[in-house]
C-alpha cells in the first residue's frame, strides 16, 4: 500500500462518487488529487461507487472536491458527487484501501477502451519491455467489460486474475506516478497473456505468430482472430478472390463486410471522410463508422454499396496486425450469419473450422461476447446503429428515478435494457433470436448482467407480440409483466434518451410491429406520452402477399403497392425480364385476396416495394437490404416531389401512398433514372411526413416531434424530415445513443413499464 505523509488535518470529509468511476484510473487520480492538495485519507470502490474519506483545511477540502469533477480522468462519467463534514479522525497519509463488495444496484462497469496514445507509442518503441506485446494496456485503455467477473473492479474479479504480475508489473502498480497504478488487466511478455497461432486442425504453427498470421492474410487465406469480446474473421480487403470465398464460407453472399485500416493516413486514401467522421473513427470507443467509398477495395466487399463499414485499431494486437500486413482487412464477426460470435478458442476451432485457414489466438478468457459498435454521422453528430464495444454497458441516464425494471427487447437485433434509479442499462447487442444458439447467448448476457449490476428486477417489459421468444422469456420468469406496444417503444426509446416529460408526437417508421388492433403496423404517427400511445395517423394499408413471406421476396409488396395504385400492367412491364407471367399473376391474384395478404402500414415494406420496382434488392440476403440500395441510390440533389395526398380515415390521418407509387412506376417506365426517381421519393415521403405532423400540432397543440423506429436509420430520410420539420418550428428528436432500429426498444419498454408503475401505486 502506497502512502503519503501531511500535517494532521483540522477539517473531515465523506465524499462519495457515482458514475462510470471503476476501470478509468478514478482511484490514483483521486490518489494523485490529494497529494497535490496536501490532504489525507483514504479512497476505495464500494460496489459501482468510490468513496473518499479525506481531512484537510477547508479551502483545500473545497478545491478538491471540485477537482473531482472538473478534472476527472477523461475515460471517466461522474454522474454524481456528494459530500458531508465529518470529525476528523487524524489520518496521517493519504491511501488507497480494499476495496468492498456491496454495490446493490449502483455498478457501472466501463466498456473496452481502445488503445491510447501512450501505450501506443511503448508499443512501437524497440528500447520499451512491453515491445511489439499484444496485450499493453493502462488506467487509460484496455479490456474492462470483457474481463470483469464481478464488482468492485480488481484484478481478483477478473479473468487477469490467471496472470500473476512479475516483479516489474507490481512495482508500476503500486507507484503512484506510474500510468499503470491500479491499473487492474496490465501486463506484460513475462507474465500476461500469450499469443499462438494455430493450423485449421489446432496444431500450433511455428514462429512468431504475428507475423505468421500476416504472412498468410497476405497469401489470400482467411484467419480468425481473437479479440476483445470474440472473434474476428479477416482476410486482405484488396483481394477480391480473398473476400469471395470469406462469403462463401460465411453463408453472408451480400451483407456488407467492416474494414480496418491502419490508422487515419490510410483511412482518408481509403475511405472518403468528414472531420466528423475522422473524429468518431479515432475516438477512444474506436467504433465501425459508415462512410464514403473511394472504390479502393474488393468489389465483394461491399457489392452494391456506395458505403464502407470504417474502423481503426482498437487493440494492440489490430495494431500489430494491420502494420504487418499494411494493407486493409476486413474484419467482420467470428461467427455463421445468424449465430452468436465465437469467444473461446475450441468453440471457435469447431465452429469456424469451416471458415478460416488458421486462427490466432490468445489465453486471455472472454467473460462477455462484445462485438463492435456500428455507428454513422447525421446532422453533424454520431448515432448510433448498433450499440456495444466501446458503448455498452455505459449507462444512459434517465430523467427520474424508478423501481427495477428488466426489457427484453423485441425479436430482431436484440438487446435487453436492466434500469435501476435513474440509470438504464442498455445490453451489448445480442442480435435475431432466430435459432437456439441465440436464445442461449441472450440467456448467457441476461444472467451476467444482472449479476453483474446486482439487480433484481421488480417488473419485466416486453412487446405486446405473443409469439416472439423474448415475450415467451419474460412470462417464464416469475416477475409481474407489462406488454409494450412495438412503435410506442421505438418513440418512448427517443423520449427516455432525451429525458422528454409529457406528449409528443411520435413518428414511428418500422418494418413491422402488432399493432393495438392486431393488424401489421410500421408507419405511424402517435400522440405519445410515457405511458400511453394514441394512434392519430398512418401510412394507407396495402396488402401484404404471403405475410412474413414479403419480406423475404420484395417482388410481393412491388405488385401489392402496383395494384393498390393501378398500375399492374405497368409493374408487370418492369418485372418481365425476372418473373414469368405465371408468376405475375400469382403475385397480383393474391395482393387481391384478404385470405392471403393481411394489410399492414408498414413503411419498410414501403422502401421495400420502391426498392424492387427500381431493380433493387429484388432477393434480398439480410434484413433491410432493399431498403440501404435504394437509400444509397438516391441523388439527394433530384429535384422535384411527388403528390402524396393526406386522407382521413375514422379520425385519423392517412397517408395515401397510391399516387407515390404510381409516380415512381410511370417514371421509371418512361426512363427516368433509379438516382432520380429514388431522391424524389425520399423528398416526397419527408415532405409527408412534416404535412401530416403540421395538421396534428393543429389538432393536438403537440409541437415536439420523436422520430423512431429501424427505418429512421435511412440517414437521407431522417436529414430531410428533420430539417424541414426544424424549418417549420418543431422541436425534433431522433435516436444517438440506442439504434433507431429494434436495437433500441428495450429502452423504450423500460420508459413505459416504469410510467405504468408509477401510476399504478399511485405516484403519478
Amino acid at each position: 500500500m502506497t502512502t503519503i505523509t501531511t500535517k494532521t488535518a483540522p477539517l473531515g470529509r465523506r465524499i462519495e462518487v457515482s458514475g462510470v468511476v471503476q476501470g478509468v484510473g478514478f482511484r490514483p487520480f483521486v490518489w494523485r488529487l490529494a497529494r497535490h492538495h496536501g490532504l489525507t485519507g483514504k479512497v476505495r470502490n464500494v460496489g459501482g461507487r468510490v468513496e473518499i474519506e479525506v481531512e484537510g483545511s477547508a479551502r483545500d477540502l473545497d478545491r478538491f472536491r471540485a477537482a473531482l469533477e472538473s478534472e476527472a480522468p477523461r475515460r471517466a462519467t461522474v454522474v454524481a458527487v456528494t459530500s458531508r463534514d465529518t470529525a476528523p479522525t487524524g489520518y496521517s497519509s493519504f491511501v488507497i484501501d480494499r476495496s468492498e463488495t456491496n454495490h446493490a444496484g449502483t455498478a457501472l462497469v466501463a466498456p473496452d477502451l481502445a488503445t491510447c496514445a501512450a501505450c501506443l507509442e511503448e508499443l512501437f518503441d524497440p528500447d520499451d519491455r512491453r515491445h511489439r506485446y499484444p496485450f499493453i494496456n493502462c488506467v487509460d485503455c484496455g479490456p474492462r467489460y470483457t474481463v470483469i467477473e464481478s464488482l468492485p473492479y480488481d484484478r481478483e474479479r477478473t479473468s487477469m486474475r490467471a496472470f500473476p504480475m512479475c516483479p516489474a508489473c507490481a512495482r508500476e502498480y503500486d507507484d503512484p506516478s506510474d500510468r499503470r497504478f491500479h491499473a487492474e488487466p496490465t501486463a506484460c511478455p513475462a507474465c500476461g497473456p500469450q499469443l499462438q497461432l494455430l493450423d485449421s486442425e489446432g496444431s500450433a504453427v511455428c514462429g512468431d505468430p504475428l507475423e505468421g498470421a500476416a504472412a498468410r492474410l497476405l497469401a489470400g487465406d482467411i484467419v480468425a482472430i481473437k479479440a476483445l469480446g470474440g472473434f474476428h474473421l479477416a482476410c486482405d480487403a484488396t483481394d477480391e478472390a480473398a473476400v469471395h470465398e470469406l462469403r462463401r464460407r460465411k453463408r453472408r453472399p451480400d451483407k456488407p463486410f467492416a474494414v480496418m485500416v491502419r490508422d487515419l493516413e490510410v483511412a482518408v486514401t481509403t475511405f472518403r471522410l468528414s472531420n466528423e467522421e475522422s473524429d468518431l473513427l479515432q475516438s477512444w470507443r474506436a467504433p465501425i463508422v459508415l462512410v464514403g467509398d473511394r472504390g479502393y477495395l474488393a468489389p465483394s466487399v461491399a457489392p452494391g454499396h456506395q458505403r464502407q463499414g470504417a474502423m481503426l485499431p482498437a487493440t494492440p494486437l489490430h495494431h500489430l496486425l494491420t502494420r504487418a500486413v499494411d494493407r486493409p482487412l476486413v474484419m467482420t464477426s467470428g461467427n455463421h450469419s445468424d449465430e452468436p460470435i465465437c469467444t473461446d478458442n475450441d468453440e471457435a476451432l469447431a465452429c469456424l473450422a469451416d471458415a478460416a485457414d488458421s486462427f490466432l489466438v490468445h489465453d486471455r478468457g472472454v467473460v462477455a461476447r462484445y462485438d463492435d459498435s456500428v455507428t454513422a454521422v447525421r446532422r453533424g453528430g454520431p448515432v448510433v446503429l448498433r450499440r456495444a464495444r466501446g458503448f455498452a454497458p455505459e449507462p444512459i441516464p434517465l430523467g427520474a428515478t424508478g423501481p427495477p425494471v428488466l426489457s427484453c427487447g423485441g425479436h430482431l437485433q436484440v438487446s435487453f435494457c436492466l434500469a435501476v434509479d435513474s440509470r438504464a442499462f442498455v445490453s451489448p447487442h445480442i442480435g435475431d433470436l432466430d435459432n437456439d444458439m441465440a436464445v442461449t447467448a441472450f440467456r448467457e448476457a441476461l444472467e451476467r448482467s444482472t449479476r453483474l449490476f446486482d439487480i433484481a428486477p421488480s417488473l419485466v417489459a416486453h412487446d405486446r407480440h405473443p409469439d416472439f421468444l423474448t415475450t415467451r422469456l419474460a412470462e417464464t420468469l416469475g416477475v409481474p409483466t407489462v406488454a409494450v406496444q412495438h412503435h410506442h417503444a421505438h418513440v418512448a426509446a427517443v423520449m427516455a434518451e432525451h429525458q422528454l416529460d409529457g406528449r409528443v408526437l411520435g413518428v414511428a417508421f418500422d418494418g413491422f410491429g402488432l399493432g393495438e388492433d392486431g393488424a401489421s403496423w410500421g408507419g405511424e404517427f402517435l400522440a405519445v406520452d410515457a405511458r400511453d400511445a394514441v394512434r392519430v395517423g398512418h401510412l394507407r394499408p396495402v396488402a401484404q402477399p404471403g405475410g412474413d413471406a414479403a419480406v423475404r421476396e420484395p417482388n410481393r409488396m412491388a405488385f401489392a403497392h402496383a395494384v393498390d395504385a393501378s398500375r399492374l400492367t405497368e409493374a408487370r412491364a418492369l418485372f418481365s425480364d425476372t418473373l414469368t407471367d405465371r408468376d405475375m399473376d400469382s403475385l397480383a391474384a393474391q395482393s387481391r385476396s384478404p385470405r392471403v395478404a393481411p394489410p399492414t402500414t408498414s413503411a419498410g415494406r414501403l422502401f421495400d416495394a420502391v426498392a424492387a420496382l427500381l431493380g433493387l434488392g429484388r432477393t434480398p440476403s439480410y434484413e433491410g437490404q432493399p431498403a440501404i440500395l435504394l437509400e444509397q441510390a438516391a441523388d439527394a440533389t433530384a429535384r422535384g416531389a411527388y403528390p402524396v395526398p393526406l386522407d382521413t380515415h375514422q379520425g385519423r390521418l392517412v397517408i395515401d401512398t397510391r399516387a407515390l407509387v404510381a409516380a415512381v412506376i410511370d417514371d421509371r417506365i418512361a426512363g427516368r433514372s433509379v438516382a432520380d426517381i429514388s431522391g424524389r421519393f425520399h423528398h416526397s415521403l419527408a415532405g409527408a411526413i412534416v404535412a401530416v405532423c403540421d395538421q396534428l400540432r393543429e389538432r393536438t397543440g403537440l409541437d415536439r416531434v420523436c422520430l423512431g423506429g429501424g427505418v429512421f436509420a435511412n440517414g437521407l430520410l431522417l436529414d430531410e424530415a428533420a430539417e424541414r420539420l426544424l424549418a417549420r418550428r418543431f422541436e425534433v428528436y431522433w435516436p444517438q445513443a440506442v439504434p433507431p432500429g429494434d436495437g433500441g426498444l428495450a429502452l423504450g419498454q423500460v420508459h413505459v413499464a416504469r410510467a405504468r408503475s408509477a401510476v399504478a401505486e399511485g405516484h403519478g
